[in-house]
This record gives structure tokens, sequence and C-alpha cells, in this order.
């Protein structure tokens, strides 16, 4: 008797955590792309966390800000001292929801619409995006582009500066994630 009530009680936690269809990843990657007439600026992030549970249709990003690399130090240096005072400000989150279906048994790239909250220097913003989620045997792959203003988020530009840096900020994010065991 005692075999069966340890069995019945096994199963009623293994068979929700394998229904729960969650990805994660610890290397997710976040870049970003400054284009103007003076210089260009550039930075990746390739130690993003992100988890998706394609049965909730939630998604989650934890990343922080020190990891952006960029191609001179002296960018890198300033970029965490003087815009996102990564010191002050240490880690960047988002947080939402995707619409549209997504099949485990069909490998293939799914269009999808992410909305949620991303929160970097301290500042709470609302984002909608298209993106994609290809099923793979290995696991999901996610792809999303977007343009973010450095103002919405009280990011200040000094005026000796400001014509280094874009108006917009063009951002892509690539994450490969495995299920949860």
């Amino acid at each position: 008797m005692k075999k069966f009530i340890l069995y019945i009680g096994f199963c009623a936690l293994v068979i929700p955590a394998a229904s729960a269809q969650v990805y994660i990843t610890r290397t997710g990657v976040i870049q970003f792309f400054s284009k103007t007439p003076m210089e260009d600026i550039k930075a990746e992030n390739n130690q993003v966390y992100a988890a998706i549970d394609l049965s909730q249709k939630t998604m989650a990003f934890s990343m922080l800000m020190k990891s952006f690399l960029f191609r001179k130090e002296l960018m890198q240096e300033h970029f965490n001292e003087n815009y996102v005072e990564s010191d002050r400000y240490p880690k960047s989150l988002f947080k939402g929801t995707f619409t549209g279906d997504v099949d485990l048994q069909k490998p293939q790239i799914y269009n999808i619409r992410v909305q949620g909250v991303i929160t970097l220097h301290g500042v709470e913003k609302s984002i909608s995006t298209p993106a994609t989620l290809e099923v793979t045997a290995d696991g999901l792959t996610g792809t999303a582009r977007f343009n973010l203003l450095p103002q919405d988020f009280d990011i200040t530009i000094p005026g000796i500066v400001r014509d280094k840096i874009a108006r917009q900020i063009d951002v892509q994010v690539k994450i490969s994630c495995k299920p949860v065991n």
C-alpha cells in the first residue's frame, strides 16, 4: 500500500512538470547597434538568461548590463559608467507573454507577437513586437528585432556625443532554449 501511495505522489509531481513545456537557456544573445555618420556602435551580450513556458505562453529574460562587450574598451566604459549606470542598475529584465500557436510536434518557424515590460536603467516600459519561435529537434530558438529610444529609459546622452549615437537603438534578440528535464 505504501508503494502505491508513493507512486501516486510521484506521478502527481512528474506529470505536470513534463507537460509544462518550459524551455530555458543561460546563453541567449542580445545585440544592439547604433549607426551614425561619425561612428557605428555595436555591442553583444551572450549571457542572457531566458525562460519560455509554452503552456502559459509566457517568457522572461534577465541579463547583466556589464556583460555587453564592445569593439572598443572606451565605449564599454562609457556605456556602463555614463549611460546605463551598471553599478546602480546592474540588470535589465523582460517579462511578457506571446500570442500565436506553437506546435512542438511540428518543427518549423512560428510567427508570434511578444508583449511585455522591459526594465532598463530602473525604468519600466511596455513593448509589443513581432518575433519568431522555431521548433527544432533540440528545443526552441526565438528571435526578435525592435528599436528602443534611450530617453524612454531616462538615459541621457551628453550633447558632446549626441551626434555619435543614433536616436533609436536597434536591438536584436536570439535565444536557443532547451527543455527543462
